[in-house]
């Protein structure tokens, strides 16, 4: 629990923001009836065009964590994107969002040949990307009963396609630092381990954070003329130098900040030099619910110099946080590329809808 705090200064909380948003980085998870809800928080923060990262995907939730299952993307281009034309588009999980109780696959070549199928068919219909969920390199096995790793070879076609597709690849591996270590009041996110459950990799079934973060390098390595999108922060936000390392090595590499702001707000000297010095490889993403008060905490990080307020948790809410944190300040010519340029280079047809 946090002590009440007594200190006083000044809040500067925008209403909108600065400059139009690109919201690169969220969900919907099949929740059409609550897209109207979406769109209004959209309309009043400023935020102008929102990705469905999971669109063909469903979510249901149970305790501790969640189970995944397969929906059909045909749904998210009738009940969103035709409804609100020009304020929605989507990725694809293709064949990425099994559960993770069953094996992957069992024929690797018959599961890549479908992948690849089912990614050209939804980007004929209007994805414009591919997402690839952590469960790939920590829960999805084979066949045999083998953990399969991002970057194992059996799989290189579906990343090869996507270059020869011209569409980003959204890949998550890893995640922060304390879901890898034992779940004890001393790691800095026990609470939220304790919530739910099934974050915690700190059990021998799963692989270390190295091994993950050392595949993913790997896999954007080997195919250099496949656009990756590296979400929150490349999923090391507590180390910037080595992020910034893998930027400069890797001009195929593209990041995001969704749902790591509180990462970056306790380390604000060292994040603002950060994003100001790799401006043009930052993407904006939230990858929390949508509403009000999460996006202006977003705009309040980003655009103020405001200090020791509270960032919203992993899941949007703000009852529970790790610790305060402190604006960055950031530039307009930087705001700028974060909100909405960088998005409109990397996925350029984003552009036609963007000025629409």
């Amino acid at each position: 629990m946090h002590k009440k705090c007594y200190l006083i200064r000044p809040e500067h909380i925008p209403e909108k923001a600065r400059y139009p948003v690109i919201d690169a980085h969220n969900h919907l998870w099949g929740a059409w009836k609550k897209v109207a809800g979406v769109v209004s928080v959209m309309n009043r923060t400023g935020v102008r065009l929102y990705c469905d990262l999971t669109a063909n995907t469903a979510i249901k939730m149970v305790k501790g964590g969640y189970v995944l299952g397969n929906d059909d993307i045909e749904h998210f281009f009738a009940n969103v994107a035709g409804r609100y034309p020009g304020r929605f588009f989507c990725f694809t999980t293709a064949n990425f969002a099994r559960p993770a109780a069953r094996p992957l696959f069992s024929n690797a070549a018959k599961f890549v040949d479908e992948t690849i199928k089912l990614l050209r068919e939804h980007i004929k219909l209007g994805a414009l990307g591919l997402k690839v969920l952590k469960e790939l390199g920590l829960r999805y096995r084979d066949g045999n009963g083998k953990l399969i790793p991002c970057d194992d070879e059996r799989l290189a076609p579906i990343w090869e396609e996507a270059g020869r597709l011209s569409v980003p690849v959204l890949i998550h591996q890893s995640d922060p630092v304390g879901f890898f270590e034992p779940v004890a009041p001393e790691n800095e996110h026990y609470e939220s381990l304790r919530k739910y459950s099934s974050w915690s990799f700190a059990g021998r079934r799963f692989p270390r954070k190295a091994e993950l973060i050392k595949r993913r390098d790997r896999l954007v390595r080997r195919h250099a003329k496949t656009i990756f999108i590296l979400p929150h922060v490349a999923n090391y936000p507590e180390d910037l130098a080595y992020v910034g390392s893998l930027l400069e090595a890797c001009p195929n590499v593209f990041i995001d900040f969704s749902a790591r702001c509180d990462e970056l707000g306790r380390q604000p000297y060292t994040a603002r030099n950060f994003l100001i010095k790799y401006q043009d490889r930052i993407l904006f993403g939230t990858d929390m619910p949508a509403s009000v008060e999460m996006y202006r905490f977003y705009f309040r990080f980003l655009e103020t110099y405001d200090e020791y307020f509270a960032p919203p948790d992993y899941d949007g809410t703000f009852q529970r946080f790790r610790w305060h944190v402190h604006g960055l300040g950031l530039p307009d010519r930087v705001l700028r590329k974060i909100y909405h340029a960088n998005a409109l280079r990397v996925i350029p047809k984003l552009k036609e809808m963007f000025n629409g």
